[in-house]
């Protein structure tokens, strides 16, 4: 028999199957403080929790028995990831259980948007009879915007198409295959920014992803724009945002999300006319709550079962051997994912791999997961990729894996490169481990360098000519820009050259508009490595 503890209030209809399992006994124990599940968790195979339980490792250490923790929710920041997979608990959560209602809440504050019903019910309830203040707007015919087509936005997609609306989509990975199967229209944010009359984000918030609209993006946005937030606080810049309405460039906005929560009592949101907005209700109904319970249940079932499961948020347990050599690479193969998913502009459509040297000798696999990993985080959130279901995530977006190795490295004892592949360009980075150095990206495409993977980097692409770094350094300084390190590679003087340079802080956008305007300089990129 299998004991399994529920420490937090749970649906009893999401653990029902656990419940009637013939095998399996179940106590629910909400409440409890973290002594309390230290002198009983040892008799446990399974621990359910919701947020309010924080699993430390001194609870993993009592738990004798425990092979598995199961979050009924997304975010397992209350559970010692860590300290889980060096005792080999595997910890799981339930991505999918919210989507549903996610993308109806979403569609709720759509219509309620374009009918004005909040405002109209407050008139109505207060005692006047007001038909004329609320002419609304059909969605029918209407181009509607959706930034981020992943799990939650091609749901929406599917309705507002049902509504009969005209659907322009963009995301990181979409591509034009895709967009066309789903019935979407392949965009990009300028396009959508300049011809939809609704919008709605539905994208992890990232350095990227972080006032993906604001100021530049009002300024160009079709007049009459609707917004529609139900994802994260600060996609979208609330002040700016304010602004354009109050100017007559967006007709109203619906935000379920906010930068702080619970927003401050002279937000201007809670006062402004046009605005509609809910306490991060997205992912509250009794379907939702039973569903994420009922989908880590399950999980949790099969793992003490010994069947196939998925959703797993740590790293499966590695041959010592293996982790000896292997562990040194983890963070270098993650941080030249993520570097090379900020060169590209376009969906990635193939991630390869290549290992020389001597990690040829080895089963690269785990490390090829922190690779895929630091590709789709940069798109998709830390918290929603992990080295578990990097692979999954990758496949269901059709993005190929191609691993390969090679005992031969000429100049390094092991070196690691990253292809990225997307139907416009091929961009490659490549980094190795130098002793007493750590960490370092020592090419970029086809030009050498020698760089540690770190803080905010700025990628110049450039004519070899006198004076160029001279001026950008210039710009940099005027700017209130501090560089910390300077690099240069190039093949042959006068040609192609890159310029690297890590600086001190994030650097403004108007800044590396400026960069750019400087004579034969080609391209000037930001590269942010947490």
């Amino acid at each position: 028999m299998f004991k399994v503890l529920v420490s937090d209030p749970i649906s009893d209809l999401g653990i029902q199957q656990l419940v009637d399992a013939a095998d399996v006994t179940v106590d629910k124990k909400p409440g409890l403080s973290e002594d309390e599940l230290v002198a009983i968790i040892g008799e446990y195979d399974a621990l359910l929790v919701r947020s309010q339980t924080r699993v430390t490792a001194r609870i993993m250490d009592a738990g004798k028995q425990l092979k598995v923790v199961g979050r009924a929710g997304v975010g397992v920041d209350n559970i010692d990831l860590e300290a889980a997979t060096q005792r080999g608990i595997i910890v799981i959560n339930a991505p999918d259980g919210n989507t549903i209602t996610t993308c109806e809440h979403t569609f709720a504050m759509m219509m309620a948007l374009a009918r004005h019903i909040p405002q109209a019910y407050q008139k109505t309830v207060s005692g006047e009879w007001d038909r004329k203040s609320f002419l609304g707007v059909e969605l029918r015919n209407k181009i509607l915007g959706v930034l981020g087509t992943g799990r939650i936005g091609s749901e929406v997609a599917k309705r507002a198409k049902a509504f009969g609306m005209e659907v322009w989509g963009y995301d990181p990975f979409l591509t034009e295959e895709r967009a066309e199967k789903s019935g979407i229209r392949f965009s990009t944010i300028d396009e959508i920014v300049r011809n939809a009359d609704f919008m709605t984000v539905h994208t992890p918030l990232n350095p990227e992803t972080r006032h993906m609209i604001s100021r530049p993006q009002f300024e160009v946005m079709k007049k009459g724009m609707r917004i529609v937030n139900c994802a994260r606080g600060g996609l979208i810049d609330e002040q700016a945002l304010v602004e354009a309405i109050d100017q007559g460039i967006v007709a109203g906005a619906a935000f379920d999300v906010f930068e702080v929560e619970p927003p401050a009592a002279d937000h201007p949101f809670l006062t402004h006319p046009k605005i509609i907005v809910t306490p991060h209700l997205g992912a509250s109904t009794v379907e939702a709550q039973e569903n994420v319970a009922i989908d880590v249940s399950e999980q949790v079932l099969n793992i003490l079962r010994d069947k196939p499961f998925s959703n797993a948020m740590n790293m499966p347990p590695i041959p010592p051997n293996v982790l000896n050599k292997l562990q040194p690479y983890f963070r270098l193969g993650e941080k030249l994912g993520s570097f090379a998913a900020q060169l590209t502009d376009s969906a990635v459509e193939e991630i390869t791999v290549s290992y020389s040297g001597e990690l040829a000798e080895v089963d690269t696999q785990p490390l090829t997961r922190y690779i895929v990993r630091g590709v789709l985080a940069h798109h998709l959130g830390l918290e929603q990729v992990n080295v578990v279901n990097s692979m999954h995530l990758a496949k269901e977006r059709s993005v190929k894996i191609v691993s390969q190795t090679s005992h031969e490295s000429k100049d390094f004892t092991n070196l690691v490169t990253v292809t990225l592949r997307t139907k416009k360009e091929q961009r490659q980075v490549a980094g190795t481990l130098l002793t007493g150095y750590g960490p370092r990206i020592v090419q970029i495409d086809k030009f050498p360098v020698d760089v540690t993977p770190e803080g905010n980097i700025i990628l110049i692409s450039h004519n070899d000519k006198p004076g160029i770094i001279g001026r950008v350094g210039t710009l940099l300084g005027s700017n209130d820009v501090n560089i910390a390190t300077m690099q240069v590679g190039r093949h042959l003087v006068g040609g192609s050259a890159i310029m690297v340079l890590t600086v001190d802080k994030v650097v403004p956008k108007e800044t590396l508009a400026e960069i750019v305007k400087v004579a034969d300089l080609n391209s000037a990129k930001e590269i942010i490595l947490l």
